[in-house]
């Protein structure tokens, strides 16, 4: 086994167990860690002597390699190997960090997309609920749209998380940081139908789960089913947009209702107001109509 080869070993425990990272983003990381060190094995170097200039090499190999990479996905290139240095320098390798040198690439800053209100209802209303799939997806997604959900978060709900009393669920987001949202009417009301007259149905014999969400083998319901499951309704429905749009709309919609732009931001699980801040978003209808109605000149 190679130094580098160790150090990649390493790396992965310590995303694991120091940072406590999701397991999708461990997968991420090592990812592009893995495709790095099997570029210095080619290009005969080592991380702990590479300069800055040869890792813009790399980031220059990988583009021309693929010509459709994103400034997004250089972006997170740059700043896996970024922490893979700062891992190496803990560890006694090397005294400094070569991608540090290296500039991130301008990023434009898009909307994200949004339901509105009537659409999120159409949408929701397409769930045929007479069948206990039906009652699953209508449970699933209302709960999604009313606390702002991640899909990553819902597919690791359990039936322990929920607060029926305190109107509360307990959430766990990235970097497995808990946090608590409240429940709406509507999102306790399917969650109760489902677990009487839905989850029953998916449970199978000598098969126990705590999973909230299953699917027809009586398994957690996996990010994979929750997609198939959202882009069929929305298909029938005739709305566009992905599950993640769901916690977009959430976010929209508190925001216009009057919410305050630090409590969406506990709500949502971000640990930066200013990625809460892409949702204070208007069309201009909506600034021409403030300004008409609050404005002294308007």
């Amino acid at each position: 086994m190679t130094g580098d080869q160790w150090t990649e070993r390493a790396f992965e425990d310590y995303l694991n167990i120091e940072l406590r990272m999701a397991a999708n983003t461990v997968e991420t990381y090592m990812r592009e860690v893995r495709e790095f060190i099997l570029w210095l094995a080619q290009e005969g170097f080592r991380a702990a002597q590479i300069s800055a200039e040869e890792v813009s090499g790399y980031i220059i190999f990988r583009q021309s390699v693929d010509s459709s990479l994103s400034a997004r996905t250089v972006s997170r290139i740059i700043s896996t190997l970024k922490s893979y240095f700062e891992f190496i320098i803990q560890s006694g390798q090397r005294k400094d960090n070569p991608v540090r040198l290296i500039d991130m690439p301008r990023l434009a800053r898009h909307l994200p997309e949004v339901m509105t209100i009537e659409e999120v209802d159409l949408f929701l209303q397409e769930i045929d609920c007479t069948s206990v799939s039906g009652l699953r997806d209508r449970a699933l997604f209302e709960l999604i749209y009313s606390c702002g959900l991640r899909v990553s978060e819902a597919v690791g709900l359990e039936v322990s998380d929920l607060y029926f009393e305190e109107g509360l669920i307990k959430v766990t987001g990235k970097g497995s940081k808990e946090r608590l949202v409240p429940l709406g009417e509507n999102a306790e009301y399917w969650l109760k139908l489902y677990l009487e007259e839905g989850r029953p149905g998916f449970i199978k014999p000598g098969k126990v789960t705590g999973a909230l969400f299953l699917n027809r083998l009586g398994n957690g319901l996996s990010r994979k089913g929750m997609w198939k499951r959202f882009r069929e309704t929305a298909e029938r429905a005739g709305v566009s947009g992905k599950i993640h749009t769901l916690r977009h709309s959430f976010a929209t919609h508190l925001l216009q209702g009057g919410a305050d732009l630090r409590s969406v931001q506990e709500l949502l699980g971000h640990s930066d107001i200013s990625t809460t801040q892409i949702y204070t978003h208007l069309d201009n209808s909506d600034l021409q109509t403030a300004h008409r109605e609050y404005h002294p000149r308007g």
